[in-house]
């Protein structure tokens, strides 16, 4: 029987985990890259691992699935692994991967699951159909202004009926995702004209101008539960982590798992019971629609200890390691990959475990090293990185698609992320005390074209650090 073999339509650091994966498994694989990528490390470790066909591809843009498939056709690729972003959460692709003359495995959700969560709107109805508590606000797609006006004039009354102070409302495009498409109104005045951008937004970006109208939330963790499903019906869990330090975009910096930590930090509610509510709430709604691959249900949790479902977004995400390093398996003798498990699920494969069979051990924490400048707005640093050292560790988990041997200019058609970083301790001080070792110890070197030296996020990631799991 011949090899699978897979084509990795992403870039950077997810595309080198989801190599390792297929290496694990014993697949071949495929990468693609733009002229702007031929420099990174996923296509570098394509190019010196190439066997008796060839493995790297240049494209002219990641977005393009005409090309993706055409390189998937020529390269005799079974499959498609589409990372995250990009393709990931698009049903018509996963759907056109299904449905073509020659088939392709899309190694995510169906493109069923995929339509049906990709809708903040749709998701919101089922969730209240299940009792799953969503925050107040729409519950339907929003096209018309004046009825966009109406829902948040209501938000705007009921929170000053609840006496919360500088009220607001988010106008969010009902499709998108990962912090993408969203905007705060702070006064019914100024909701108009936001609402037609993010309308303009939401159709150029997603081909659906569908609005979403929320009450804004102020003073709440951002906590996401991680969940893998088979196609047999299975639906198990591995745990929460808490994703609430961002950056002004809603980006995510520092990421931590377990969600909270009851042991080390007091909390004005119940937090094991809250983490107990929101990973049951999750796994009902995915055996509900019928989940069969990796995915996370993203909650919102108020200081009075109210969780409110927020999305779901239905492919592996940039933290889903953190989640991986603390779950164990019993009878595994291999460490816990997640992208290893969607990979076999995707293939038909049952999960091999239920919920019994996994058990916690430790807290893990997740720095995103960007080249940005936290004091500027997190603004993107464009230069050439000419030093990159880190630290090693046991305990230590290091992805970077930037090459150690050679100068690297950082392309500017794409995010500046330069490396993540992932630390396991026994406990959440200890992995507190390990991740501030690692900043501490790695180096950075590099200019711009004017030759000022490189700026990064290294001393706002070590600052932040004392506010991981607090209120």
């Amino acid at each position: 029987m011949p090899k699978e073999r897979v084509l990795i339509a992403n870039r950077g650091e997810i595309a080198i985990r989801v190599i390792k994966a297929l290496k694990e498994l014993g697949m071949e694989y495929v990468v693609v890259y733009t002229r702007e990528d031929a420099e990174s490390m996923h296509v570098r470790i394509a190019q010196e691992e190439q066997g008796q066909f060839k493995n790297a591809f240049r494209i002219s843009n990641y977005k393009d699935p005409n090309e993706i498939f055409a390189v998937a056709d020529e390269a005799k690729c079974t499959a498609i692994h589409p990372g995250y972003g990009f393709f990931s959460e698009n049903f018509r692709f996963a759907r056109r991967a299904a449905l073509r003359t020659r088939p392709l495995v899309f190694i995510g959700p169906r493109w069923e699951v995929i339509r049906g969560l990709g809708s903040k709107i749709n998701t919101k109805r089922i969730a209240k159909e299940l009792n799953i508590p969503v925050i107040p606000g729409s519950d339907s797609p929003i096209y018309n202004e004046i009825e966009a006006e109406e829902v948040a004039e209501e938000l705007f009354f009921l929170q000053k009926e609840q006496d919360i102070s500088n009220p607001s409302v988010l106008v969010k495009a009902s499709a998108g995702g990962g912090g993408m498409g969203i905007e705060e109104v702070h006064h019914l005045d100024a909701f108009r004209r936001v609402y037609r951008r993010i309308q303009n937004y939401a159709k150029r970006q997603f081909g659906d101008e569908g609005v979403l109208i929320e009450q804004c939330l102020k003073d709440y963790h951002h906590l996401e539960v991680q969940l893998l499903g088979s196609q047999h019906g299975e639906v198990v869990h591995f745990g929460t982590r808490n994703c609430t330090i961002q950056s002004t975009g809603r980006q995510k910096r520092v990421e931590v798992a377990p969600g909270f930590d009851p042991h080390l930090y007091e909390y004005p509610f119940d937090a094991e019971k809250l983490l107990d509510e929101i990973v049951r709430h999750s796994v009902k709604l995915a055996e509900y629609v019928g989940y069969d691959s990796v995915g996370t249900w993203e909650w919102v949790v108020t200081r009075s200890g109210q969780p409110y479902l927020l999305e779901v977004n239905t492919r592996i995400q940039v933290e889903n390691e953190i989640s991986a390093y603390i779950s164990r398996i019993k009878k595994r003798t291999s460490e816990t990959n997640l992208i290893r498990e969607q990979i076999r699920v995707a293939f038909g494969d049952r999960l091999g475990f239920d919920q019994s069979d996994i058990y916690f051990e430790g807290t893990s924490i997740e720095l995103r090293i960007v080249a940005e400048d936290p004091k500027r707005g997190f603004t993107p640093w464009c230069g050439t990185i000419t030093r990159l050292d880190f630290p090693d560790y046991e305990w230590l988990r290091l992805y970077t698609h930037v090459p150690q041997d050679r100068p690297y200019r950082i392309p500017t058609e794409y995010d500046p992320n330069l490396c993540l970083a992932i630390v396991w301790g026994a406990d959440t001080e200890e992995a507190k005390q390990r991740a501030s070792t690692v900043l501490s110890q790695t180096v950075i070197k590099g200019e711009n074209s004017a030759g000022e030296p490189i700026v990064t996020n290294l001393d706002y990631l070590n600052e932040r650090l004392d506010d991981v799991l607090q209120f």
